[in-house]
């Protein structure tokens, strides 16, 4: 029973992960420090710990995905992200893909067998 809980939990993890990046992306229309993102995600029922997404926004970053910039907030400096153009197209495109494998799979599990 242990390697079948285990299994559905591996699952669920690489399910997960091809849908943070739309998730992370779909939030930086507006500019966000990576703490605010974490409480945004989180607020809307997508959980997310700070050392899974820190990582992905160094990875969009460097991709040219967004836009970072330090800036000065009560007395502390804090590293805001926001999507660039090529961001904004990216994000676009992978939007079009999500929705239509949403309803190709969503018929498909529509089935009768």
């Amino acid at each position: 029973m242990v390697e079948k809980a285990n299994i559905l939990k591996n699952l669920q993890q690489e399910l997960r992960k091809g849908t943070l990046v739309l998730a992370v992306l779909s939030q930086l229309k507006t500019k966000h420090y990576g703490y605010s993102l974490v409480e945004t995600l989180n607020n809307k029922g997508l959980f997310i710990d700070q050392n899974t997404l820190y990582p992905l926004l160094r990875r969009l970053d460097t991709q040219g995905l967004l836009v970072s910039t330090w800036e000065v907030v009560d007395p502390r400096p804090r590293k805001y992200y926001e999507l660039s153009q090529f961001g904004k197209t990216i994000l676009s495109q992978l939007q079009r893909d999500y929705e239509n494998n949403y309803h190709v799979l969503s018929d498909m599990l529509k089935e009768e067998n």
